[in-house]
């Protein structure tokens, strides 16, 4: 068994859906040796959370989902994201709820070292930038994986955008 999981950018452009989606495939693909068992950990955000999860799911691995807090689905999950949400949420094998009350700098942050204390893994869907100083976000999740010792993979194609 391999458990990878997700962190990444919840705005990328329509242009970079395919590219990442396209990029994660193969990574995810040559991490599964023949007869192990993929699992993939995410909190299923838009973006990469959410294609990370689809392809973890189209590779027939098992995904366990992190909730950040209570009111996530309700405060946090945009519309047009809901049924993606619900139906990944639906899918997941295990759900990890947070017993945070509301979607905030301290629940992303004990989501982030949820997410890195499960791994074997983290894969960066990443531009590169630096932490925003708001906590919880997908740079803070790569330096707290690399100085716990977990291999990142950052995903950033050619042609990725940020805007979406």
């Amino acid at each position: 068994m391999v458990t990878i999981a997700v962190t990444g950018h919840l705005d990328l452009s329509e242009g970079a859906v395919p590219l990442v989606r396209g990029a994660l495939d193969g990574l995810l693909r040559g991490c599964v040796e023949e007869g192990r068992t993929l699992v993939g950990v995410s909190c299923i955000a838009k973006g990469a959370d959410t294609i990370f999860a689809e392809a973890v799911l189209g590779l027939g691995g098992r995904l366990v989902v992190v909730v950040p807090s209570r009111d996530y689905r309700r405060g946090t999950v945009e519309p047009e994201h809901g049924a993606s949400y619900d139906r990944l949420l639906a899918a997941a094998e295990e759900v990890v709820a947070l017993p945070h009350e509301t979607a905030d700098r301290e629940a992303y942050e004990a989501a982030n070292a949820v997410l890195i204390e499960r791994a074997d893994r983290l894969v960066a869907v990443w531009d590169g930038a630096p932490p925003t100083g708001k906590g919880g976000g997908t740079a803070d999740a790569v330096l707290a994986a690399r100085a716990a010792g977990i291999p990142v993979d950052v995903v950033w194609p050619e042609g990725a955008a940020r805007g979406g």
